[in-house]
């Protein structure tokens, strides 16, 4: 624990047996990459900040909207008027919060050019996500560096949270003695591919831009996954939740499933065989800029894909006008506008390509795919 740091501020959490002052010195001494500072990642890095964990990387490509501000803790309508990045608006409200953490600021798409390089010194990777193509990077990265990752996501009013401990066998380096949290192959647990195998075709599942969301669905899986990370990091990995939690806080139900089970086949093309095809950039959707039409293509990575077009155009009414024929879906997004003040275009083919019209920034054009299609 660093001189600086005023003990006194944590002295409720370190009367827990769990923690006390050695569990504050591992938070201390800990950091945590938080990928994604949206509803879960503001909720998870202002519980992580608080806690004193003492180092927080905060990924984030978006700016602060105003529809954000129903659920996403760290930002206000300062911020939405001055069009203030998420991961530097986070810093900046962090630093309000506890001084004494250390918090760096990427306003950036986490993609597999950048993963490792913004994992560097990370003891714990924090999902704050809303789309399972960057999931599965974020599981590559972790089963390859040998990192614990803790998954979550939240829709409507339905939410889920997964802690991961993955296998040694496909580690490609050795763990730091340094690094905050130790576990044995025995003690690891299925990674993400195990458990969810596929990602769900673009458009098949809804999002919170076409579902919308209730925010203490939010809070609660982003405490539960704050939860672990704090048990992780202090020490205590014999109390960490192996289950997959799930819960709808609309018709009150909260399940457990065991899926410690799920890597028994070896069948899992991460853990089990070693490949990392989203981590080394060969599966994942595929950006174009389309020249001189300040647009880009975004293709997926999956062949197959198949979109029922007049349900996404649907659900797409509802933030603007859009219309189908067999062969595509077309129209603009009303509040979602470009640098002109102009609504974006958006056009959907069968097959999940998409052309974003108004932008000539790939970070932009998946942004707004993942938010109203799904990657």
């Amino acid at each position: 624990m660093t001189p600086l740091m005023d003990v006194s501020r944590y002295h409720r959490q370190m009367l827990l047996p769990g923690i006390g002052e050695q569990g504050q010195r591992r938070l201390a001494e800990s950091h945590a990459l938080i990928v994604g500072c949206g509803a879960l990642g503001s909720h998870i890095a202002d519980t992580l900040s608080r806690a004193g964990v003492g180092t927080l990387t905060i990924v984030d490509r978006d700016v602060v909207e105003l529809t954000n501000l129903q659920r996403q803790v760290l930002y206000d309508e300062g911020d939405v008027a001055a069009g203030t990045p998420k991961a530097e608006a986070a810093k900046a409200r962090l630093r309000l919060i506890n001084g004494a953490v250390t918090v760096t600021a990427h306003v950036d798409d986490f993609n597999h050019r950048n993963a490792e390089r913004l994992a560097e010194g990370a003891d714990l990777i924090m999902d704050g996500l809303d789309n399972f193509e960057t999931r599965y990077l974020l599981n590559d990265l972790a089963v390859a560096r040998g990192l614990p990752y803790v998954y979550g996501g939240a829709v409507s009013a339905t939410g889920v949270s997964l802690a991961i401990l993955p296998h040694p066998s496909q580690r490609q380096r050795q763990v730091d003695e340094t690094s905050a949290v130790h576990w044995e192959a025995d003690q690891s647990t299925p990674c993400l591919r195990c458990v969810f195998p596929e990602a769900p075709p673009p458009g098949s599942s809804p999002t919170c831009d076409t579902a919308g969301v209730l925010g203490p669905v939010v809070a609660m899986i982003a405490a539960h996954q704050s939860a672990q990370a704090i048990k992780l990091l202090s020490g205590n990995l014999a109390t960490l939740d192996r289950s997959l939690l799930s819960l709808d806080v609309w018709t009150n139900e909260l399940r457990r499933f065991d899926v410690s089970r799920a890597r028994e086949a070896l069948t899992c093309p991460c853990c089990a065989q070693g490949r990392f095809d989203f981590l080394r950039g060969e599966t994942g959707s595929v950006t174009t800029s389309l020249c001189g039409r300040n647009a880009v293509q975004i293709t997926p990575g999956r062949d197959g894909t198949s979109i029922d077009l007049p349900r996404l155009a649907a659900a797409l009414n509802a933030h603007g006008r859009f219309s189908c024929t067999p062969f595509l879906l077309k129209g603009l997004l009303d509040h979602e506008r470009d640098a002109e003040g102009e609504p974006y275009e958006l056009t959907v083919f069968p097959n999940g390509r998409a052309i974003v019209k108004g932008t000539a920034q790939p970070e932009t054009a998946r942004s707004l795919y993942a938010r109203y299609i799904g990657l």
